[in-house]
C-alpha cells in the first residue's frame, strides 16, 4: 500500500467551504515567529489547506511554500505572490536538506505520522529553524449558542468524529515533540459571524461529512430551530476560539 493510499481525505468534500468559513489566524502570531527565525528566506506551512496561513507569512518571508495531502484544498488555494502550493504528504515534502527556516502547521499535525514528519523536519529545517503547530478548539459566542453547539458537538455527531480528534481535545499535551521547546504565548482568533455563518462552518466538521456518509442527511437539521432560537436577534456575534500553540527549535542533532 502506498503512502498517498494511508492518507485520510476528510476535508475534500467541503474543501470550498473550509475555505469560505474557516477563521484566520492573528497577524501577531506569525510576525512573533519570524522574530525567533535567524533568516526569513523559506517558510513551510504543511497541511496548508486553503492556504491562508501561507500567504500571511510572506510579509515575513521571501517566499513560502504550502503543502497538503488533499488535491481539493491545494485546488482551491488562493493565488498568491511569492506562495507555492503543491501536493504532498507531511512526510514527503519537496523541499532540499536544511533550506526552510520556518516550519508551520495549523489545526492538522493531529493527523500526521508524528515520526515520518519528525523526521521530514529535521531533514529540511536550517540549523536552529523554528517548528510551531497549533490547534484551536470549540469555539465561544454565548452560553445559549455554546451548549446546542457542545450537544451537536458530543451527541449528534459525536461518534464520526476521528479518533486523532482526541489529539485536538488534549491540546496536543499527548504528542511527544523531540525538540527543544521556546514558551508560547497565549493566543485567540476572533471573528464577527452571523448565524449562517455558523452553520456552514459546522458543516466543514470531518465529522458532520462523516454523518452525511452514512446517513445520507445532514445533522445540521436536527439543530437549526435550537440554534436559531439561541442565537435572538442579533445579526452578528462575536466568535471566539482558543488557540494552543507549541513552538520549538529545531536543533539538527536533535
Amino acid at each position: 500500500m502506498t503512502d498517498k493510499a494511508l492518507f485520510k481525505d476528510y476535508f475534500s468534500i467541503q474543501a470550498e467551504d473550509y475555505s469560505v468559513y474557516r477563521p484566520e489566524y492573528p497577524t501577531e502570531l506569525f510576525e512573533w515567529l519570524a522574530s525567533l527565525c535567524p533568516e526569513h528566506q523559506l517558510a513551510w506551512d504543511c497541511g496548508t489547506g486553503n492556504g491562508q496561513a501561507a500567504v500571511a507569512m510572506t510579509n515575513q518571508f521571501s517566499y513560502v511554500i504550502g503543502t497538503d495531502a488533499s488535491e481539493s484544498q491545494i485546488y482551491r488555494a488562493m493565488v498568491y505572490p511569492r506562495v507555492e502550493f503543491e501536493v504532498a504528504l507531511a512526510q514527503n515534502s519537496p523541499h532540499k536538506d536544511s533550506s526552510v527556516d520556518l516550519i508551520t502547521v495549523g489545526q492538522a499535525l493531529h493527523w500526521f505520522d508524528f515520526d515520518a514528519f519528525f523526521s521530514e523536519v529535521k531533514r529540511v529545517a536550517k540549523p536552529n529553524a523554528v517548528l510551531a503547530v497549533w490547534c484551536y478548539e470549540l469555539h465561544q459566542i454565548s452560553p445559549e449558542v455554546d451548549a446546542v453547539v457542545m450537544d451537536y458537538y458530543q451527541n449528534t455527531i459525536g461518534e464520526f468524529w476521528p479518533k486523532e480528534r482526541k489529539h485536538i481535545e488534549n491540546r496536543y499535551e499527548d504528542i511527544v515533540f523531540p525538540f527543544e521547546p521556546i514558551p508560547s504565548p497565549k493566543c485567540t482568533m476572533q471573528k464577527q459571524w452571523t448565524l449562517k455563518h455558523l452553520v456552514g462552518y459546522l458543516g466543514t466538521w470531518s465529522a458532520t461529512q462523516n454523518y452525511i456518509v452514512k446517513h445520507k442527511t445532514d445533522p445540521r437539521a436536527e439543530i437549526i430551530d435550537a440554534l436559531t432560537k439561541a442565537w435572538g436577534d442579533d445579526e452578528t456575534k462575536t466568535v471566539t476560539w482558543p488557540v494552543t500553540i507549541k513552538t520549538f527549535r529545531v536543533n539538527k542533532g536533535a
